[in-house]
């Protein structure tokens, strides 16, 4: 697989005639944050005659505005003074920590201890649900611009989140027996070859991990490369392990990102999906709504469609984080409700699986339901799909209209309703009783 990135990836984009403005903004903004494509993104998912705007390359490539203005124009201004390597790099690390590298109280409130030893490479959030990322699996086949995790592309050691023994993992659930599905994600644990995921996932099999009932993986990889389930030299060993795995009675989910129907029109990912179906498992596709790529109701429709035809389950319709190149990819939460709902409308209900807008915040994952007006003041009603404390899951609240904002944190209480991270209180008001 031929991979291109920093500057084999301007001299591709050189090669395929973009301008020389845009390779100084490419060569700007990768200095800072991560950018990676391969062969088959370059070949089989990107209409070069539309680029900059075919959404293919606005997914996969580097803009100038997914840095805030400032930003860009302190990183341009040394590369255009051709400042030393080490001076680039120091304003490149003082960059990435100002772009907020880890959401959501990642690191601070989701990584276990065991003995008073930090199990980095574990985030336990949710009480049934363990997130591993395998020290093998922290790359991916290619990268996408709106990517939350893009900290652990950048090759700064402390931001890295990687778990390096499978006896750490198993170690932990021996003494958690509340979680029921472990998630492999990075990353893409598919970008490890099956004899090394084998280490990983064997273990899970044994009659001693009786308490773990789904296997999840969260990949990208049917869209980026699906050879890895059809033509890949382990392919088949691969497809094999999934069929253990089922055998075991374990349910195994297939957690794809799918950001755009176009990636499902090749005829290698349509085989890869049929593959993986005929192991007994299951494929999810989620993906945040982000601008420039996918910000239209046809865009998820025609996926969600698409995609429900293939046999995989629409799940989420995620909302872009606060982190990375928001500032690009962002999409106001209003708008978001917008195009989700206009979306629903146009399928069946087979495709409406699809939850959205979702927001994976610090409480849990918060979904916005829909705009109301009550008592004459206009409010977002959200609730708590997942919590990180249980007791709070399915809990409705309210905040303020605001047609800006964009994630959670920009939100405001209304009504007198209890809301997320506040001290719990007895609402006096019966409109909120029922949301208790």
């Amino acid at each position: 697989m031929k991979t291109y990135s920093h500057e084999r990836l301007a001299g591709l984009a050189r090669d395929r005639g973009m301008s020389d403005d845009y390779l100084r903004d490419l060569r700007v903004v990768s200095s800072v944050l991560p950018f990676k494509v391969n062969e088959y993104v370059v070949e089989q998912l990107i209409d070069w005659s539309a680029a900059p705007d075919d959404p293919i390359f606005r997914l996969t490539f580097p803009h100038r505005d997914m840095l805030p203005p400032e930003m860009f124009d302190s990183i341009a201004a040394l590369h255009d003074a051709n400042a030393p390597r080490e001076l680039l790099r120091k304003a490149a690390a003082d960059a990435q920590e100002r772009l907020n590298p880890h959401p959501g109280d990642q690191l601070e409130a989701n990584v276990p201890t065991v003995d008073g030893r930090r199990l980095d490479g574990l985030q336990h959030k949710y009480a049934e649900t363990l997130l591993v990322f395998p020290s093998q699996g922290q790359t991916c086949h290619s990268y996408c611009g709106y990517c939350f995790r893009w900290a652990q592309f950048v090759g700064v050691a402390e931001l890295r989140q990687a778990l390096r023994a499978p006896a750490d993992l198993t170690g932990y659930l021996s003494v958690h027996p509340e979680v029921t599905d472990v998630l492999f994600t990075g990353g893409d644990p598919m970008i490890m070859k099956t004899g090394v995921l084998k280490r990983w996932v064997e273990p899970l099999l044994d009659p001693a991990m009786e308490s773990v009932r789904t296997l999840r993986f969260g990949t990208k990889v049917l869209s980026y490369w699906p050879a890895r389930f059809t033509t890949d030299t382990d392919a088949d060993d691969l497809l094999r392990l999934f069929e253990r795995c089922v055998a075991t009675g374990r349910h195994v989910a297939v957690m794809a990102h799918f950001s755009h129907p176009n990636e499902l029109e090749t005829p290698v990912v349509r085989e890869a999906i049929a593959r993986i179906r005929s192991t007994g498992a299951l494929i999810r596709a989620q993906a945040p709504l982000v601008a420039h790529v996918n910000d239209n109701a046809h865009a998820w429709s025609s996926m969600w469609q698409r995609l429900v035809e293939l046999g995989v389950v629409p799940y989420y319709m995620f909302v872009e984080r606060d982190t990375g190149a928001r500032s690009y990819f962002g999409v106001p939460l209003a708008k978001a409700l917008d195009i989700y709902t206009d979306a629903i409308r146009g399928v069946s209900g087979l495709a409406r699986t699809a939850r959205g807008p979702v927001m994976s915040a610090a409480p849990g994952k918060v979904m916005l339901d829909g705009v109301s007006t009550i008592a004459g003041e206009k409010v977002f009603s959200l609730r708590l799909m997942q919590a990180r404390d249980p007791r709070h899951v399915g809990r409705q609240f309210f905040a303020a209209y605001d047609p800006t904002a964009e994630w959670f944190d920009e939100l405001r209480p209304a009504l007198g309703s209890w809301f997320p991270g506040q001290p719990d209180q007895t609402a006096p008001d019966l409109l909120l009783a029922g949301a208790r």
